[in-house]
């Protein structure tokens, strides 16, 4: 349903925190107040003046979501106020694009916690990082391509991807695998990539098709996990994921769980890790 009030005042305070400039107009000494024109903001988004004047005015017929998506590029919003004016208007709001890559301030972010391990994934479960410390840990190669270097698509259907997880606590994951993948099919229902994840998982998993059904939904944001190493043992680990807001892509950090000796066997892990490295560089 549209917000009328609210969305008057969104575009209002829109239109006046921008400058000419800041939408390829030449800048006048004339204007008597910041911001654009409403005449202006109009010719922008290819509608009238008169019903964009109504818009700021809380009356008149309500915005199409064409008409709403254009007063959202002409009022340069942002990805977050591009959601909220949609969500005034009272129509849907359009999905984001997946993120497919790491922009350089995650990146410099995801090297810097070498000492910890790290894995970088999309909403999809795609992995696009992982540093050395969480390579080791998990016993992985490469990167596979493909869905093969999914998150979910692994727990689901390879079930050599779960043999480092004590059994105890493996339905656990899979429910939290589920909400988490639920909550971005909530956000991107529409999306041909999430549709055909889900209805794959579903084919290939009696699992997660029964966990699907159950219409959990939560963002994983922090857990507990326990890593069955083949080498220095049982890893206790706390799990905390940060989720950027505009691409969905999450940043998996694993720290030792405090009273554990956790910290120590990381250590150890870490010279494992960088001695296997280079064995295989000296074996090129």
């Amino acid at each position: 349903m549209i917000d009328r009030p609210g969305l008057a005042e969104f575009l209002r305070r829109r239109r006046a925190a921008l400058s000419p400039s800041d939408v390829g107009l030449p800048e006048t000494s004339r204007r008597r107040t910041p911001g654009l024109r409403r005449e202006e903001v109009a010719v922008l988004a290819g509608v009238s003046s008169d019903f964009y004047a109504r818009l700021e005015q809380a009356r008149g017929s309500d915005p199409s979501e064409s008409v709403v998506a254009a007063l959202a590029r002409a009022l340069r919003c942002t990805p977050d106020e591009r959601d909220h004016l949609f969500r005034l208007a009272g129509v849907p709001v359009p999905s984001r694009q997946v993120g497919r890559r790491l922009d350089p301030g995650l990146r410099q972010l995801a090297e810097h916690l070498d000492d910890l391990p790290t894995c970088v994934y999309n909403d999809l479960g795609d992995v696009l990082h992982t540093n050395a410390l969480d390579d080791a840990l998990h016993c992985r190669g490469e990167l596979l391509p493909g869905r093969d270097s999914n998150v979910y698509w692994r727990w689901f259907t390879r079930p050599e991807s779960r043999g480092l997880v004590p059994e105890a606590d493996r339905a656990r994951l899979s429910r939290a695998h589920v909400s988490d993948l639920r909550a971005t099919y909530s956000r991107r229902a529409e999306d041909a990539e999430i549709t055909g994840l889900v209805t794959g998982l579903a084919a290939h998993s009696a699992e997660f098709a029964t966990l699907w059904d159950q219409h959990d939904v939560a963002v994983r944001r922090s857990d507990l996990k326990d890593v069955q190493h083949p080498t220095v043992g049982l890893v206790r680990l706390r799990c905390e994921v940060l989720v950027t807001p505009g691409t969905g892509i999450r940043v998996r950090v694993l720290l030792p769980l405090e009273g554990t000796d956790a910290a120590d066997k990381l250590d150890l892990l870490r010279v494992i890790g960088t001695q296997r490295f280079a064995e295989a560089a000296e074996a090129e």
